[in-house]
């Protein structure tokens, strides 16, 4: 039996609902008003809510979710219905309706939310390991809520990727999804970029000027926010505020802007030990944290890498018009022998520069920019027994490579920009050495 939970300030209102509802074979909750303990506790299949109640809609829909929201609007609007739909409400009926036109509303939302996930939004995830099956199905269960989710994961593992499915199969996934990257702004322009600014105007005018940031830009869709872990403290603050409030201020004003956005960030970083030193406030990382998932690093996801590897070099092969490519068993075994730092990204360049270089149709094993790691395998497991973290897999890659390649070619190995690598050694105190010596220019 279908459970809806009516939730309705009138007394009158509020049975008439009930008795519509039980004479059409449903059971019903009844509450006067909404708040998190009322829909948590009522374990219902969908919620009927007086509009009045919910003006906050994006409030109640994330309250109920999974769960979906028809709200019934006694003093209806075509701005409040509008809002209401692109917060995620499954319907919005005014008042007076027909008995049958809710419930016809009622049953089709019941039968939406029921329909699982649309999976064609993982297309580009390859992925099948018990790890990478297991992290599908949680980004199928947790598509279809509204709440902040926190994406672990090394550099190159394909933390985008997810989010990205994570948004496609949502609700949200007929709006737009901005990526962000948190290292790639300097740090006196992210928070403009993020939430925008108010300055004083020509003084011919006196109007002020406004930019819109990327939170108010995404508003009905999802903010994806990568590298969080490097999002300076002020920035923090403010969205750690927008996830309380669902409000934020730009730069230089001191009006309030509502918006509706799922945020979902991403991290290589562990933000537990970064709260602990003060460098992150604990405030956000409890809100991001409540729901994580972790992405497996290539070394770990078996076969997979081989399954990616033809994948991708198809791709390539039809980039540089070297259809009919393949990857001999020696290339294949010595890339489930490497340890992968760079994760998915170092396998696409190491397979893009062997492409460029393939003379025959066959790629072997001495094209790929990974065999001499190979023989030091054994070394590389007792060494991460002693330490798992990413900087000191990081250290040791940077520190055992960097006599026989330039500081583009480690970059590019370990899937990450000049940049990051330069933040990375300054961070780990990891010096650059300069062994090679350069002929007169000419």
């Amino acid at each position: 039996m279908t459970r809806v939970l009516v939730i309705e300030q009138d007394d009158s209102s509020r049975r008439q609902l009930r008795e519509e509802f039980e004479r059409n074979g449903f059971g019903v909750v009844e509450a006067s008003r909404a708040d998190r303990v009322t829909i948590g506790s009522a374990q219902s299949d969908i919620v009927v809510a007086n509009a009045s109640l919910a003006a906050a809609s994006s409030h109640i829909a994330s309250m109920a979710a999974p769960a979906p929201v028809v709200l019934l609007a006694d003093s209806p609007s075509i701005p409040e219905a509008v809002e209401c739909m692109r917060c995620g409400v499954a319907d919005y009926l005014p008042r007076p309706f027909e008995a049958n036109a809710l419930i016809a509303a009622v049953e089709r939302a019941v039968a939406s939310a029921s329909m699982p996930a649309d999976r064609s939004a993982f297309s580009p995830i390859i992925g099948h390991c018990d790890e990478m099956r297991e992290l599908l199905d949680q980004v199928t269960s947790m598509a279809l809520t509204e709440s902040s989710i926190l994406i672990l994961g090394e550099s190159g593992t394909g933390k985008e990727l997810i989010a990205r499915a994570l948004h496609s199969a949502s609700r949200r996934r007929h709006a737009q999804v901005i990526a962000f990257n948190c290292t790639g702004i300097p740090e006196t322009l992210i928070e403009v970029e993020l939430f925008g600014s108010t300055s004083a105007g020509p003084p011919s005018t006196q109007d002020p000027t406004t930019r819109r940031g990327l939170l108010e830009a995404a508003h009905g869709g999802t903010l994806f926010l990568d590298e969080i872990g490097d999002l300076p403290a002020s920035a923090q603050a403010r969205l750690a505020r927008y996830l309380e409030e669902g409000t934020f201020r730009r730069l230089g004003s001191s009006q309030a802007h509502r918006v509706d956005v799922r945020v979902i960030a991403a991290t290589h970083r562990d933000l537990r030990q970064l709260t602990k030193s003060g460098q992150f406030r604990e405030d956000l990382f409890a809100r991001l944290n409540s729901v994580s998932l972790h992405v497996p690093p290539l070394r770990e996801r078996g076969d997979d890498v081989v399954a990616i590897a033809q994948t991708t070099l198809e791709r390539l092969a039809g980039k540089f018009n070297k259809r009919g490519l393949a990857l001999s068993a020696a290339a294949m075994e010595a890339m489930r022998r490497y340890r992968w730092p760079g994760n998915v990204r170092e396998l696409e360049n190491a397979l893009e520069r062997a492409v460029i270089l393939c003379q025959s149709t066959t790629i072997d094993a001495d094209l790929l920019p990974i065999h001499a790691d190979t023989t030091h395998t054994a070394h590389a497991d007792a060494q991460r027994e002693s330490s798992s973290s990413l900087e000191g897999y990081f250290l040791r890659f940077v520190l055992g490579n960097e006599d026989r390649l330039t500081e583009t070619e480690l970059a590019k190995a370990l899937g990450i920009s000049r940049k990051s690598l330069w933040e990375r050694r300054q961070r780990l105190n990891i010096p650059r050495r300069r062994t090679r010596t350069r002929g007169p220019r000419r």
